[in-house]
Parts: structure tokens; sequence; C-alpha cells
């Protein structure tokens, strides 16, 4: 089931990025020969009008084949050239460019809407002024690798309704009891065993932990980072601007979370194994349908706006790259020679996809 949420999801972020591609340069009167969701072989395709639509057997990805894009002799002198993506203005190709990362923009802007009618999870604190968050728990918003807790089991999300052990007990029953009263107990119990009563989703368990002393010090820790979240329930005209807003603070962090990445890549401190690929995706994609339909936005709506991030880094093959190149040649007055940016763009893509089989092959590694 997980694997077909997947590609649901998939599906959905990657037509929706292909179409901002595919209705920018219809509507500037460039051809579009083809639009495919996946990478071939086809298992299906039709074609409607001048453009073939196709379903391909390998759903990690898509495209749109726009005349001219990867220019040649024919699209640029030939007898459709008006036509042509490599002919038309700067600026309507980068408009062509930038429609799918809009487009990606735009739908995590709205799934994030939805969830916000829906009833959100929300950080205490964070709620817009006059709003109430209903529904507060203790909820852990991060496990780290490696750790007691995820050696034990505890998971992202789950709600903690009460630490013990065998001789000391203290209830969570209320958010004002706050993570402080459970940092401290953890701290008091070094290497026993704690029972962490929680709610997953609509199910109760208990887990035990162990806490251990941390590697920058001598306090004892689980691993674990806890906020009290609850449900923010808004009506559709303050659901659209806090979802704006929220999609807004995303982008951003996820701007300086590629820029840290790139930048430590450089410095070669990078650590690959914190990226997840698909088979990753897939094993959280199931985590985030157990707690809920919101949640499950939610997650679509955060990788959505990673990918359009992603796109926008400046690197060959990328949407980005091919920015990169209009503004070189708007600098320099002329275009870059076609055999040069094609191939660029071939062995940027060939990178990428070099990059994505290291990045699954860490994800396999992981579930074993």
């Amino acid at each position: 089931m997980s694997i077909l949420i997947f590609i649901v999801i998939l599906f959905v972020l990657v037509v929706s990025h292909e179409f901002g591609h595919f209705i920018v340069a219809k509507l500037n009167k460039i051809r579009v020969d083809e639009f495919s969701f996946g990478f071939p072989p086809k298992i299906v395709g039709k074609k409607i009008g001048e453009t073939t639509y196709n379903l391909n057997a390998l759903p990690f990805g898509g495209y749109v084949k726009i005349y001219g894009e990867n220019p040649d002799e024919e699209s640029m002198i030939g007898e459709d050239s008006g036509r042509s993506f490599v002919n038309k203005p700067k600026y309507v190709q980068a408009m062509v460019l930038f429609a799918g990362i809009v487009m990606n923009f735009l739908v995590a802007w709205l799934l994030l809407s939805i969830g916000f009618m829906s009833g959100l999870p929300t950080s205490v604190g964070a709620e817009p002024k006059g709003t109430v968050v209903e529904n507060q728990a203790l909820t852990i918003t991060s496990v780290l690798v490696n750790s007691p807790a995820s050696k034990a089991g505890i998971k992202t999300g789950d709600k903690i309704i009460s630490l013990s052990t065998s001789v000391d007990s203290t209830k969570i029953l209320s958010p004002s009891l706050g993570t402080e009263n459970v940092q401290s107990f953890i701290k008091a119990h070094k290497g026993e065993n704690v029972d962490v009563s929680i709610i997953r989703g609509k199910e109760p368990m208990q887990i035990t932990v162990v806490p251990e002393i941390g590697k920058q010090g001598d306090v004892a820790m689980i691993g674990i980072s806890m906020d009290t979240i609850g449900i923010l329930k808004l009506p559709v005209f303050g659901a659209v601007w806090e979802g704006l807003k929220l999609s807004g603070n995303i982008f951003a962090e996820t701007v300086m979370g590629f820029y840290n990445l790139i930048h430590d890549s450089i410095l070669g401190h990078a650590n690959l194994s914190a990226l997840t690929g698909p088979v990753g995706i897939v094993g959280v994609v199931g985590d985030a349908a157990k707690f809920g339909f919101v949640y499950l936005l939610s997650f679509t709506a955060l990788i959505s706006i990673n990918l359009a991030v992603l796109n926008l880094i400046p690197f060959p093959a990328l949407d980005g790259g091919r920015l990169l190149f209009l503004l070189i040649e708007k600098i320099k007055g002329s275009r870059i020679k076609p055999k040069i940016a094609n191939t660029v763009n071939m062995v940027g893509f060939g990178l990428l996809m070099l990059l994505m089989v290291i990045i699954t092959y860490h994800d396999i590694v992981k579930l074993f």
C-alpha cells in the first residue's frame, strides 16, 4: 500500500510540475511533442493533436519534450522553427522553465491550505492570534539515527502519554507539563529501563528504552526532540493565507537546507547517507499514512517544495541549469553552441542518475 501511495504522490507532483512547463509553452505557441510520466520503456501512449502523452514503466519522474529545448539545426532554422523554444525571446524561455517550479509551490500551497481547513498539526505558540490549537499533546518531532529511541522503535509523530520505571513514575497527561519534565526524567534514569507509553496514530503502545550518555556531554538522553503539538482548524480565507505563509517558510528553510548540503559537499563534509531517495520515501509515506490523511497532505506538500527548490539549483539538466544558460546567453549576447549545451545537460542528467543510484543504495542498506 505504501508503494501505491508513493506512486500516486509522485504522479501528482511530477504531472503538476511538467504541466507547468507544458501549459506555458502552449500559451506561447511553442510546440510540445511529448508529455510523459515516468521514464521509458513506454507502457501506453496516445497522440492528441501534436502532442503524444505517455505512461512509462519507471515511475521516478517525468518530462515534457518541448520542441527546440535541446536545439538542433531543424529546430533553429527548420520549417517549424517559429514555434521552437530556442527561437523564442529569453523572457518566454525563462517563463517556461520557471513554470514547473511555480506549479510545485502552488500545489504545496493548495495542500497546506486544505490541511488547515481540515485541521493541520501545529506547534502550540506558532498559531495565529485569535485561534485555538485543539487536542494538544507532547509529540516527538524527530528521532536521531542509531539513538536509543531509534533502536527501541520510537518514531516521529508518536505522542507521549507517560514515562515510568519499576521504581519511579511521572505521568505526562497534560501538555502543560512540557518537554522539560520528560528531559529531567530521562536524565535521572541513566542506564535504566524506561517505559515510554505513547499513542501512534490511534494505537496506544508501550516501548522500553535505555537512556545513554550523549556524545557531547555527560547528560543521559534517548535521542528525541519534542514539541507540544495540536490541531489548528481555520476557515477558508484564514486557511489559504496561513497555507501561503507556511509554504513560504518551508521554501526558505529548504533553500537553506540545500545550500548547507552543497556547501558541505564542496568541503567534503556532506553525509549522503542522511539523504533519502525513492526507497526511503516509501517508508516515510507509509508512516505518514498511518497518522492520517492530513499528515499525508503535509508530507506531500513538503516533497513538492523540495522538488521546486531542487529544480532551482543551477546544475545541468535541471531547470536551474537551463536558466543559468539563459543568463549566460543574455550576458554574452549570443547563444551557447547547441552541441556544448546539449552535451553538458546530458552529462548532468547522467550524474543526477548516478546520485540517485547511490542514494537508493543507502536507502536499501538502512533497511537491513
